[in-house]
């Protein structure tokens, strides 16, 4: 990811951040400039509750460059409280014991390193709750 796009994203990643439409009250993550639902331009900002479910999930073994050291791990669909659906990463759990419908928070975490740029980027990923 570039660092230009990441600093782009900081709101969301770091605060969890989501736009409302004012109009269908649909909430989106990460936000829209336009409503998908009624095509509105106009939101305001909600800061998501951060628990929720496990839809689905999988577990990664064979990984892509980068996470080699993190081999396996799980990555999940984690429908929120709030109802927003996420994708991230499932952490600190067995990944034999992983069940939808398991409990989960979101968790400020280091996401990836990128040795480049020297940039270590931060994001969220689901711990059981």
């Amino acid at each position: 990811m570039s660092t230009a796009r990441y600093w782009r994203e900081t709101p969301q990643r770091y605060r969890m951040e989501a736009g409302r439409c004012t109009r269908c009250g649909r909430i989106w993550f990460p936000p829209r400039e336009i409503c998908p639902n009624c095509r509105n331009v106009h939101f305001e900002k909600v800061t998501l509750a951060g628990e929720g479910a496990v839809e689905t999930f999988t577990v990664i073994h064979v990984p892509p460059a980068g996470f080699e050291d993190q081999s396996p791990y799980a990555v999940a669909i984690v429908k929120l409280d709030d109802g927003v659906r996420i994708t991230c990463q499932l952490v600190d759990c067995d990944t034999a014991g992983i069940q939808p419908g398991m409990r989960v928070r979101t968790e400020f975490r280091k996401v990836q390193e990128d040795g480049h740029a020297g940039m270590i980027m931060y994001g969220y990923k689901a711990v059981p709750a």
